[in-house]
């Protein structure tokens, strides 16, 4: 059965998503085998066109969404060449084309924007898997601390810092570790939440830590910030043990298991990223693909009740920050 694929979005994680993609389909790897054979001899011209009426679709042609034909199709064909030549660096770059109306306009926000839900794409990688299977089996005992950092200068990206956008750390940063400690807990309430932070002068929160206190004396630290870099790294803590996740952690590919390192590299992607590992997307991916085909209603690793639960406590701390939207009005 094969699986479609809808991308909502024309944003740079969406371009990371899409960017190793087409890499990983089994053609693809048929091409990459006869190029390393020889099949073809030397490579003198490669010849791609893509198109399709789209001029009618937003994202495509508003400039502040990150519109454009060279970003949303043409990015394939530069990621294909790329491919086929074993990822050399051209010469040169010659370009030629028009624009688009829209190219100067700048956009209004919809009055009826809303925070829209995150995939945590953490969860899928191997090394996350792996921490599961140890915390089954009980290796570090019983974990009594979880304490994590993510952090980076990102004040210039509007969607961040405006409200209507639903900007804030603890939505686009903090939220990861929120799971995290979920994750590692056994997707347990905690029975209380401190948060303190700063907030930005749009109303967002720009720096804020957070402890989740759980039972049986067990606690969650994090702190997430929008303004500077931080060491963006992880540790779990238990009384037989703990992990280390370096930076960053909520990508990782690499994990510190009582000092003894192990590692699960990620494959290279066919073209430049904006985000760290972001090749490491192909693991939900691959998920969602194996759950659509058990025809499951929900992910049994990231699960629906779960998720209500991350997001509930996000919300608490965003209330006792003073950080508020208009859709918690109309709740």
């Amino acid at each position: 059965m094969a699986t479609r694929w809808g991308i909502c979005s024309a944003g740079r994680i969406s371009h990371d998503f899409l960017a190793f993609w087409t890499r990983f389909f089994p053609i693809s790897e048929q091409i990459r085998r006869l190029l390393a054979q020889g099949a073809l001899g030397e490579v003198t011209l490669i010849s791609m066109t893509v198109g399709h009426p789209m001029e009618k679709i937003p994202r495509l042609v508003e400039k502040k969404l990150g519109g454009g034909a060279i970003l949303d199709i043409g990015c394939y064909c530069v990621q294909f060449a790329s491919m086929v030549l074993g990822g050399q660096r051209p010469e040169s770059v010659l370009a030629s084309g028009f624009l688009h109306p829209t190219a100067q306009r700048p956009l209004e926000p919809s009055p009826d924007s809303a925070p829209a839900p995150q995939a945590f794409w953490t969860r899928f990688f191997p090394i996350s898997e792996q921490i599961r299977r140890l915390l089954a089996q009980g290796a570090l005992g019983e974990v009594t601390l979880i304490s994590m950092t993510v952090g980076h200068p990102m004040e210039n990206i509007p969607r961040l810092v405006e409200k209507k956008l639903g900007g804030g750390a603890i939505l686009d940063i903090g939220c990861y570790c929120v799971q995290f400690a979920s994750m590692v807990l056994g997707g347990q309430r905690p029975e209380s939440v401190l948060a303190s932070g700063f907030l930005h002068p749009t109303g967002v929160d720009e720096t804020t830590s957070v402890i989740l206190n759980y039972a049986g004396k067990r606690q969650a630290v994090l702190s997430c910030t929008m303004r500077t870099e931080l060491p963006n790294q992880a540790w779990i803590c238990g009384t037989k043990g703990s992990i280390e996740l370096p930076a960053p952690w909520y990508a990782p590919t690499t994990m510190l298991v009582n000092n003894q390192r192990h590692e699960c590299p990620l494959p290279p992607p066919a073209q430049p990223l904006n985000f760290s590992n972001g090749t490491g997307m192909r693991y939900e991916a691959q998920h969602v693909r194996q759950c659509l085909l058990q025809g499951l209603p929900e992910s049994p690793i990231m699960s629906l009740a779960e998720s209500e639960l991350v997001a509930s406590i996000v919300d608490e701390v965003r209330g006792q920050l003073g950080v508020t939207f208009a859709e918690d009005q109309q709740g």
